[in-house]
């Protein structure tokens, strides 16, 4: 595994791989590598030549009032799940380097944010959308490896993949779980024991809503007042939002009809949590 910090590097590497026709898969991430990116960095090496794993902890999507400086970092740590996994490149650049002047050009996500963690987080997406765009222009790769723990992320990230004709082809990669249900995520060692147990009522909650449109429900406002129920009788977490969408045009619907996600978050003490299901209408029972 070759670890690279500079952006030039980066690409002078990548263009050589192009050159001789090897296929490029790649896996971004802020670090602090869990189940989930695993997932991705075995789907990825399955499926391509070179595995590329980045490790930047994206100041441009945090807001004034977030967790940017809390963000747990461990790149020793890192960087040896990435050797056991077979990563090639491990792209670990610094704040300077992908960011080393006032940027002249924004990129501004102007559809599939007003909903979910976008309507809660302004900016947060024209954040991960900039350094997407910074990354696959650095990283050239074929294809992008993206769990749908955070769906909402998959979402707009296939319309800046379809918006600027970027050749790369999106794989989403299905949410990786502890025993219990509840999702793997960078942010769950921040939940106290207590808060640990009761955070479980979120997968919990989605699956009593999947089986409720299962055997027929229709309406989104039901399924929404039935899964704040059970969330506010089982968690003293603080509830963000719970939405039912299209999916992926994450457009307000009045009646569950094909594609759809099911998405909430729930704010601890020190960690604010989310989780989503997406199902299909048509090919329930």
């Amino acid at each position: 595994m070759k670890i690279i910090t500079t952006v030039l590097e980066m690409q002078t590497e990548m263009r050589e791989k192009k050159k001789s026709l090897k296929s490029i898969g790649f896996v971004p991430t802020m670090g602090f590598l869990h189940e989930g990116h695993i997932r991705l960095l075995r789907k990825a090496r399955a499926e391509t030549d070179i595995v590329v794993l980045s490790i930047f902890v994206n100041p441009l999507q945090f807001g004034p009032n977030e967790d940017l400086d809390k963000y747990p970092r461990d790149f020793d740590r890192d960087k040896e799940i990435a050797l056991r996994e077979e990563v090639d490149y491990l792209f670990f650049p610094s704040n300077t380097e992908m960011y080393p002047k006032s940027s002249s050009v924004k990129v501004v996500v102007q559809e599939r944010t007003e909903v979910l963690c976008g309507k809660s987080r302004p900016g947060h997406f024209d954040g991960v959308a900039t350094v997407l765009t910074k990354l696959f222009n650095i990283v050239l790769p074929d294809s992008v490896y993206m769990g749908m723990k955070d769906a909402q992320q998959v979402a707009v990230v296939d319309g800046l993949i379809s918006d600027f004709h970027f050749p790369i082809t999106l794989v989403p990669v299905d949410t990786v779980r502890e025993e219990d249900g509840l999702a793997k995520s960078s942010r769950n060692v921040n939940l106290s024991p207590s808060e640990r147990s009761e955070a479980t009522v979120l997968f919990e909650s989605l699956n009593m809503a999947g089986s409720l449109i299962n055997r027929g429900e229709r309406s989104p406002k039901v399924i929404v007042s039935e899964i704040e129920k059970l969330i506010l009788s089982k968690s003293r977490g603080k509830i963000d939002y719970i939405e039912v969408l299209s999916y992926p045009e994450l457009k307000q619907i009045e009646i569950l009809e094909g594609k759809i996600i099911i998405a909430l978050a729930v704010k601890f003490e020190h960690a604010r949590l989310i989780d989503n299901i997406v199902l299909n209408t048509h090919e329930l029972s």
